[in-house]
């Protein structure tokens, strides 16, 4: 058994560390909120294009443009992988790069070559490790990233699309569903589906649904409906991997947030144990005393 002295050092030190979790555990809340106001603040945005593109496409059905038309065969698919650049969120990552290792490697089974794209630093140090073909990376884009701050790793997928060197785009992150859970997805990002979305919140499931073959008429200066269709699908893919971005920062304060608190209640466990071992330490050694004290004392007479 530990002596009381050691046992009392044990306790200060995981006092210690009981404050910082709960200390990282505030902040992490903190940031949280914030980011599911920049979440709630984005959809608007993504839900106009949708419907702009809706309108567009509809009142020009003559015109199926590459972005929305499937190849016949697929030779090569790129991924967008946006996770954290820190740890200590819990399992965030690994229940990411286990979804999306399943979804490579059917298409890999199919001989379908794979390229990354990486937003976050857990998944260049991850697939850097693999092996795989990153073709880009974006880290430490902090708590408010700009769209500008991961418009890069997008234009370099669109160039290899528009190139014809790659059929598809998929986009991996986490799904803020509540504080408490946080689903990885994998979503195709082009070509674009019929409905040209996968809709979340009401007001996208009514833009879903609306009828996309209403006439609209517009007049296109100085260019023609093809330049702004293109410009609108461009901005639309980037609001896209902009929205899985911020919604992957609130999944990991949410899941940093509940690894504190899992680590704080922990603590507290811990100094318990170690406070009734102490009390059993110290009582051990003042029945030894006592017996010392009468032994001596027996000893004399």
């Amino acid at each position: 058994m530990s002596t009381a002295r050691e046992i009392t050092t044990k306790i200060s030190s995981i006092k210690s560390t009981q404050k910082i979790t709960r200390a990282m555990e505030l902040v992490a809340a903190s940031k949280m909120r914030r980011a599911q106001d920049r979440m709630a603040m984005s959809r608007p945005y993504a839900a106009k294009i949708r419907k702009v593109i809706s309108h567009v496409a509809s009142s020009h059905a003559e015109y199926q443009h590459p972005y929305m038309q499937q190849r016949e065969t697929i030779k090569r698919v790129g991924f967008i992988m946006v996770t954290t650049d820190r740890g200590l969120c819990g399992g965030l990552n690994i229940n990411l790069f286990r979804k999306s290792l399943t979804e490579m490697k059917k298409w890999h089974d199919q001989g379908v070559g794979v390229d990354v794209c990486v937003i976050g630093r857990k998944a260049e140090v991850f697939f850097g490790q693999q092996g795989a073909s990153i073709l880009g990376a974006v880290t430490h884009i902090g708590d408010k990233p700009a769209i500008q701050d991961i418009i890069g790793v997008v234009k370099i997928l669109l160039k290899n699309y528009d190139e014809g060197k790659l059929d598809r785009i998929y986009i991996c992150a986490n799904e803020f569903v509540n504080t408490m859970i946080q689903k990885p997805f994998v979503r195709q990002l082009l070509p674009l589906e019929k409905e040209v979305a996968h809709t979340k919140t009401d007001s996208e499931k009514f833009l879903a649904t609306e009828n996309m073959n209403t006439h609209w008429d517009y007049l296109y200066e100085p260019d023609s409906a093809k330049t702004l269709l293109t410009m609108l699908l461009v901005r639309y893919i980037e609001s896209q991997v902009y929205q899985a971005v911020i919604e992957n920062i609130a999944c990991e304060q949410a899941a940093r947030m509940m690894a504190m608190k899992n680590a704080t209640d922990n603590a507290k466990e811990i100094i318990k144990e170690l406070q009734l071992a102490f009390n059993k330490a110290r009582q051990a050694g003042i029945t030894r005393e006592i017996a010392e004290i009468v032994s001596g004392a027996a000893a004399l007479e």
